[in-house]
């Protein structure tokens, strides 16, 4: 059986009635689950599972509750989710090549795989192929409510919106490749592609010149220029047509220079609009022609407005002064800061969104002033969402161009309260673990893994993060509007008298720094109503530029150094490694807070 495959369109919204997918960069596969058996074969023949065993692993544990539904054939792709709605497709391509079972092995535990199923064609023996896409889908929810699988799970079903305009910010913002879309009554062909699942990718744009031509193939490679040198950039053969096809030969054989193996080479001069997915090693992904542009010259193809059209700022974005330098150590200049603003975004805005913002800026650079800002300022563009307390309007920055906006004011660090806009209830409680210095950051390590210990053993769930100054902080999740100031004070309370009686050479709760010598200062009290706390992801305005990041609880050790956490270095590591923090809001749900909560309020007898 192979798969069904979509037509390509660049029209998303098509009359007609229709659902909309995330398309997921990955290996389109078939999943066979029997009672004796799982399968799971790409769209080339090949089975996937050895190079993918934990995918087999988790299956083999999962699969008794629906016993009672095999033999089952589900439509899927495999992917390494960088986020929610988007794929890994490099590293997936590298797992897939990998020969070592023990790499393999060693891979699939690092950072495993993941299953999108989006189709069901097989249930209880019954083929479901001459079914609607409708009917299909409602029987493939149905029985993933039935699993009733954990949010971490390896096996996920991918979601459905109604419109384009219910997918698309979610397509912009997390860089997802496309959207798929499939008419809601629709039957399934094995290998046919089909008018009526239709994709459309989530295109970049850039513009550059054409630099050369094979004769062999066809390809037109295309340049721009990089410190005053021409840098190709890759080859595109799709976009253009017969017409304009004959002219740029005519062209190309007219001006070039012939070299070995058919290339012709042109020198810079036909300026082009590029559509690609990705950049991937200096080379662009599927590169396609979007348009001839005569109003450009070669020299306004550069490297550094590649840089800021890769980024795909929102259009109402007005952006200013990308040039100005705000750190000198490293070198960090506005654009790059709003570059990271715009790659992080979908890590940061979820727990930025509806959250009272206090930000500080620092209009001219790490080395100029900087203040606290929480009023909106009169200024702000009308997308600015606020909420009025205690007579300060705050922002809400609940969205990309927020996030952005924000930026280009160069508010560099962004603190938020433990609660949401418009409630009292906190939605976390947190551990700020403040040593003396950076030399002492030991300390805060050593209260980590305690408190770690210590919610292990309570099975509560926590998170780990660096201040991005000196520290780390300490999360644990709680179900939304549910105890009150009260009730978190009791435990956090607790928790630190706890630590500060049974490690006092190490912890205080002193408040006044003179009466703490070299010991952390354990602050249970900034844990309050009113109180805020940097947010996940954000960068701080110190002089290495370093980032409150979040850990996995296996970074947390001896050998941990909050200098590493830099702007490059956490989107390399959320690129390799995926979010720590990817299951926090999940967790809100299962966390056993409650029964906690009654032992303290009896006095913990």
């Amino acid at each position: 059986m192979k798969p069904m495959l979509p037509t390509l369109t660049f029209n998303p919204s098509p009359a007609g009635n229709w659902s909309y997918e995330i398309k997921y960069d990955g290996f389109r596969a078939i999943l066979y689950l029997d009672r004796n058996s799982i399968s799971l074969i790409s769209r080339n023949g090949k089975e996937l599972l050895p190079q993918f065993p934990e995918i087999k692993t988790y299956l083999e544990n999962h699969t008794s509750i629906i016993q009672n539904q095999l033999p089952m054939v589900l439509d899927c792709e495999l992917v390494l989710l960088k986020n929610p709605y988007a794929s890994d497709f490099a590293c997936l391509q590298v797992r897939g090549r990998m020969k070592s079972a023990s790499k393999i092995q060693e891979a699939s535990q690092k950072r495993p795989s993941r299953l999108m199923v989006f189709d069901m064609l097989h249930v209880k023996g019954a083929d479901l192929f001459n079914k609607p896409y409708s009917m299909r889908r409602k029987r493939l929810e149905d029985l993933f409510q039935t699993w009733d699988l954990e949010p971490e799970s390896l096996i996920k079903l991918a979601a459905t919106f109604q419109t384009i305009q219910d997918i698309w910010p979610i397509v912009d913002l997390y860089g997802s490749e496309g959207i798929v879309i499939k008419k809601t009554n629709s039957l399934w062909f094995s290998g046919k592609r089909s008018a009526e699942w239709l994709k459309f990718k989530n295109w970049n744009t850039l513009s550059c010149f054409i630099s050369g031509y094979s004769t062999k193939n066809g390809y037109y490679e295309i340049s721009i220029y990089k410190e005053g040198k021409v840098c190709r950039i890759g080859q595109f053969l799709s976009g253009a047509s017969p017409e304009q096809k004959n002219a740029l030969n005519d062209v190309i054989h007219s001006n070039g220079i012939k070299k070995e193996d058919g290339i012709i080479e042109i020198p810079p001069g036909i300026c082009v609009d590029i559509y690609y997915l990705e950049m991937m090693d200096n080379e662009l992904r599927e590169p396609r022609l979007k348009d001839f542009r005569f109003d450009l010259k070669p020299e306004d193809c550069t490297f550094k407005k590649l840089l800021f059209d890769s980024q795909n700022f929102p259009k109402k974005s007005t952006l200013t002064h990308l040039d100005k330098p705000l750190w000198e150590k490293p070198a960090i200049d506005k654009l790059m800061y709003l570059s990271y603003l715009r790659k992080i975004a979908p890590y940061i805005l979820p727990y930025l969104k509806d959250r009272e913002l206090t930000v500080i800026r620092l209009p001219h650079g790490i080395n100029g002033e900087s203040f606290f800002q929480k009023n909106c300022p009169e200024y702000a563009p009308e997308y600015i969402k606020t909420h009025k307390n205690d007579n300060i309007n705050y922002i809400l920055c609940n969205d990309l161009a927020s996030l952005i906006w924000l930026g280009n004011q160069l508010a560099i660090e962004f603190h938020i309260p433990f609660t949401q806009a418009g409630n009292s209830f906190p939605e976390e409680i947190v551990f700020d673990l403040d040593p003396p210095g950076r030399e002492y950051f030991h300390l805060a390590v050593s209260a980590a893994l305690k408190l770690k210990e210590l919610f292990d053993g309570m099975s509560l769930i926590s998170f780990v993060k660096t201040s991005g100054n000196k520290g780390l902080q300490v999360f644990v999740p709680l179900p939304s509007q549910k105890f009150t100031w009260e009730e978190t004070r009791l435990f956090t309370e607790f928790i630190a008298k706890y630590l500060v009686t049974n490690h006092s050479e190490q912890f205080t709760i002193e408040r006044l720094k003179k009466n703490r010598g070299k010991r952390l200062y354990f602050d249970y009290i900034q844990h309050a109503e009113g109180k805020t706390i940097i947010a996940p992801y954000s960068v701080r305005a110190n002089a290495d530029a370093l980032l409150s990041a979040p850990l996995f609880w296996s970074d947390v050790s001896a050998e941990l150094n909050i200098e590493d956490y830099t702007m490059d270095s956490v989107l390399h590591s959320l690129k390799k490694r995926g979010c720590p923090f990817s299951t926090y809001f999940q967790s809100k749900k299962r966390q056993p807070f409650s029964p906690i909560l009654e032992f303290l309020k009896k006095g913990g007898n």
